[in-house]
């Protein structure tokens, strides 16, 4: 595991598309290219297949809820590449609908995060870890989210305001 931060230009945007299970369906050329596969190891392989471990939980589980009100999400994302790399984005998450509006999957843009707002996602995504490590699965979770509301509380109101602002 080479462990290195990848930073990628400010008009470079990852993108990629998944069903409903968020299994992969499309990805463009900076996605294969950052994640360190062939796309044909990419399709229809799980999202997930580029989280870090560093990721809390409950920030995923935020993401989802937020795409299961049909409602976009965005989002300080640090994923990895398959040898141990690693890189920060900012992304958004959109449902994607049909011609019947009924959502078949999700569309997700990212691009590069400004660097002093990682420097404060950083610090709170360990304290996240770190209380989902300490409690069973439900209580880390619940203490993770109620850290990002605190969090959150502290920099002004809600999450999406927060998340744009920082």
């Amino acid at each position: 595991m080479l462990n290195k931060e990848l930073v990628f230009a400010e008009d470079d945007l990852i993108t990629s598309k998944t069903d409903l299970k968020g299994k992969i369906t499309y990805c463009n050329e900076h996605f294969i290219t950052f994640a360190g596969m062939p796309e044909s190891v990419l399709l229809g392989a799980p999202h997930n297949i580029i989280r870090h471990p560093d990721m809390p939980s409950a920030v995923f589980e935020k993401l989802w809820a937020t795409l299961k009100q049909g409602k976009e999400f965005a989002g300080y994302v640090k994923n990895r590449s398959k040898n141990g790399d690693y890189y920060w984005v900012f992304a958004i998450v959109t449902p994607t609908k049909n011609t019947e509006n009924e959502v078949v999957g999700y569309y997700s843009v990212r691009r590069k995060p400004n660097p002093e707002a990682v420097k404060k996602i950083a610090d709170l995504y360990q304290k996240m870890r770190e209380a989902e490590k300490q409690n069973d699965r439900k209580q880390g979770m619940l203490k993770a989210t109620e850290i990002l509301n605190e969090f959150c509380q502290q920099n002004g109101g809600g999450y999406d305001d927060v998340i744009h602002q920082i």
